[in-house]
């Protein structure tokens, strides 16, 4: 519920203050390089030329000559640099409240002028703090800085990967996506690159824009805020209250200045007193500071040069430091010239998140429109006709959800026909009105072997189709490169010859239930019987009996065999899947079991798995270190195409490492019914080492429960053998065995399951190998 609520506060802010927040970005990356973009737009007025003899002109020297060119515009300040070749800047009075400021010759004393471009940056601060609009744009900027937090929470909320301690998941964005899939990864993705930034400019920001968080600010840091704003010229020839600007001596002051700091300083700004008994106001940016707000401050009497009060930057406390560096902060300059440039790409980067923000609410809303345009065709459709359901699955989780998906429709009062899309053909499709599709997508890209007769039948032709109605549930997982690619394939098709989508295609990465809840959502919206919430399968807690290392002394990873005492109520037969969801992450992992219900406890082999960097796999690495007594979370999910035949026809089962674990459920069923025409080719490295199971499968061979046996030990032999030529030796039995209508079983890695897939196509031909999946006598089951 929160996170619904959320989303929708998200978008709704996102798209009324998302152009604001883009104007103030735009705005404020233009002023991240200001100054420089000042002093190349303005040679000769704001650097100067440095004579030969460099010699400047003293403070009072410069003041004279500056005093015969103004006439009676009054100076209010000096600003001088140590670089040489920077020209003094003067600020005198004029009609802006702070004044204008000029520029001089340091060597001359000639008046060179106002800077160009300073207009042009002017109005962007304007712009950037208020809309250039006063009061009122003052109001919105500052609300819609506080809506910036908010998205910037919010978001990260929202976004929050199943993986979050994959850094990829963060931070790189899929290119390959397409739709409202890549708008959606690119707002992400891109928001997660600068939440930080946007986070730290907001809450600099609302120094500006909110007196209570300014006060705030400083109350925290044991300080009293000062009012924003600057000071108003005096009236020409007068103090604030209307008397002479006392004449004073600089020179002598200014001496007294370097006496007091040394020439350690990169800029200094003189204040002139604007009535008699003020003191010469000094700020100074010294050689070593951080950067170029981090000023000291120096107070001297007029009269002795003493100083009065004298304000170190470096001797602050943190929280002050922070506080002067406010601006700073907001720039990105505190963290020096990286810390501008990112500041200032992030800034340009703001439109970027208020047009895919847009994209993203407009495709929802045409979503939305197209649902209930689908749903008032519904309504005038035939009465009666039955909804198709058309599934293709791999390890049963696409057949669990088209049942699920069936239960919905019917508890809405629809009829409804569930098949397997290796029933369907051209003139199934052609009767039906309405299908829903819930497919998922094998290996990489591949279909499911139930559906290769499928897509080679009737996506590989033309049916016209214009009649039709459909919507699609894809399945997937984007650790592989073509996600979702047989249900993208299927789309396609259906476009092509005709057929409307009730509703957008939805796409689940694994067991993604906010996904699987929109596809719940839009189905209750088509049949009027409303969305129910997700009903998750529990995961249980499940004992640790005991574990054993079926390999000591491999080379190999170890590989564990865990035994779990059953919980009341759970069952499951030969061929089965059990899913784990480890403690440091929410993704459920499946294991192949490798014992019976009869057994009285459930068996997996789990071998422990290295990342790339070393460290053990986030699952494998967790249960292979548990001790007896530990409770694991698991729930147990029904695997409808890799259970057994239910008549006695041989066996041909093939896998390698813990691959071994489904193969051995299905024989130790097999060795139960009394059926003994069974063939296990199995693989590893050393037979010393890694023969699994070894006893087991050696009785079973003796007692005649297991007909034949080949072994291949990758290590042992003087060249390499794997399983895939253990079965090209036995070519001959291997046509036998499939003349007597044998079933082959895989299951194991994705390596091995190619190379025999590959001697199977070698020897028997592509054909021959496709009309085995078709009748379902080639099964896989690989990881």
């Amino acid at each position: 519920m929160l996170k619904k609520i959320l989303f929708q506060l998200h978008w709704l802010f996102g798209i009324t203050a998302g152009l604001v927040l883009a104007v103030m970005g735009v705005s404020g990356a233009s002023l991240s390089y200001q100054d420089e973009l000042l002093r190349f737009l303005n040679p000769g007025v704001m650097t100067v030329e440095v004579p030969q003899d460099a010699r400047a002109l003293t403070p009072d020297e410069l003041l004279a000559s500056l005093r015969g060119q103004l006439g009676q515009r009054r100076v209010l300040g000096l600003t001088l640099s140590s670089a040489p070749e920077d020209a003094a800047r003067v600020s005198v009075d004029g009609a802006a409240p702070r004044g204008e400021t000029l520029y001089a010759d340091p060597y001359s004393g000639d008046l060179l002028g106002a800077a160009r471009g300073l207009d042009f940056f002017r109005f962007m601060m304007q712009v950037h703090r208020w809309l250039a609009i006063g009061d009122t744009g003052k109001a919105i900027t500052g609300a819609s800085t506080l809506i910036l937090v908010f998205l910037c929470l919010s978001g990260l909320y929202l976004r929050w990967p199943r993986q979050a301690g994959d850094w990829r998941a963060w931070l790189v964005l899929d290119w390959s996506r397409q739709g409202r899939g890549f708008f959606w990864g690119l707002h992400a993705v891109a928001g997660t690159w600068v939440l930080l930034l946007y986070m730290l400019a907001a809450l600099t920001g609302l120094n500006w824009s909110y007196d209570w968080y300014r006060q705030g600010l400083f109350a925290l840091a044991g300080e009293t805020a000062a009012q924003h704003g600057g000071r108003r010229a005096p009236p020409p020839g007068g103090g604030q209250d209307g008397a002479a600007a006392p004449a004073i001596d600089l020179d002598p002051l200014f001496q007294a200045f370097r006496r007091e700091v040394g020439d350690t300083y990169r800029q200094v700004n003189l204040t002139l007193p604007e009535r008699p008994g003020q003191p010469l106001q000094i700020t100074y940016v010294a050689s070593g500071a951080d950067h170029s707000r981090a000023t000291d401050r120096l107070s001297l009497d007029i009269a002795s040069g003493m100083p009065l009060e004298h304000e170190r930057y470096a001797d602050k406390s943190l929280p002050r430091r922070l506080l002067a560096s406010l601006y700073p902060l907001h720039t990105g300059e505190y963290f020096g010239h990286p810390g501008r440039v990112l500041m200032m790409l992030a800034s340009l980067g703001m439109p970027l998140f208020f047009v895919t923000g847009w994209q993203l609410y407009l495709d929802r809303r045409r979503s939305r429109r197209a649902a209930r345009e689908a749903q008032r065709a519904l309504a005038l459709s035939v009465e009666g006709q039955p909804w198709l359901i058309g599934f293709a699955s791999q390890n049963g989780f696409a057949e669990r959800l088209a049942w699920q998906a069936a239960g919905q429709l019917q508890a809405a009062g629809a009829a409804v026909q569930v098949r397997s899309l290796a029933q369907l053909d051209e003139s199934d499709l052609r009767g039906a009105e309405r299908v829903l599709f819930v497919v998922s997508t094998f290996g990489d890209g591949e279909a499911p072997d139930s559906a290769r007769g499928f897509a080679r039948r009737v996506l590989g032709s033309d049916c016209e189709l214009s009649h039709l109605q459909y919507a699609l549930l894809g399945l997937g997982d984007r650790q592989y490169p073509h996600f979702c690619a047989f249900a993208r394939r299927l789309e396609q098709w259906l476009k092509k010859q005709g057929a409307r989508a009730l509703f957008a295609p939805v796409e689940v990465d694994g067991d993604d239930g906010a996904a699987l809840q929109t596809w719940r959502e839009q189905l209750g919206r088509l049949v009027g019987g409303g969305s129910p919430a997700a009903q998750e399968e529990r995961f249980d807690e499940w004992m640790l009996l005991a574990r054993e290392c079926l390999n000591p002394g491999s080379t190999a990873e170890p590989v564990w065999r865990l035994v779990f005492q059953v919980p009341d109520g759970q069952h499951w037969e030969a061929g089965d899947l059990v899913e784990i969801r480890p403690p440091q992450d929410a993704l459920p992992r499946c294991y192949s079991v490798a014992s019976l219900e009869e057994d009285g406890v459930l068996e997996l082999l789990v071998r422990r798995q290295r990342r790339p960097d070393g460290t053990p796999g986030l699952c494998s690495g967790w249960l292979c270190e548990l001790a007896p007594g530990a409770r694991v979370p698991m729930r147990l999910r029904s695997n409808g195409g890799f259970r057994l035949p239910a008549d006695d026809r041989p066996l041909l089962l093939i896998g390698n490492g813990a691959g071994l674990a489904g193969l051995r459920g299905l024989l130790r069923e097999r060795v139960r019914r009394g059926q003994s025409r069974n063939w296990l080719i199995f693989g590893e490295r050393s037979e010393a080492h890694d023969f699994l199971c070894r006893d087991e499968l050696l009785a079973w061979q003796t007692a005649g429960r297991l007909a034949r046996l080949d072994l291949a030990f990758s290590t042992d032999a003087g060249s390499k053998v794997y399983v895939q030529d253990r079965l090209r030796d036995a070519a001959d039995v291997l046509r036998g065995w499939l003349a007597e209508g044998a079933v082959i079983y895989l299951c194991g890695s994705r390596g091995m399951a190619s190379g025999v897939e590959a001697v199977l196509i070698e020897l028997l031909g592509s054909a021959a190998v496709e009309r085995l999946r078709d009748e379902g006598r080639f099964r896989r089951d690989l990881f």
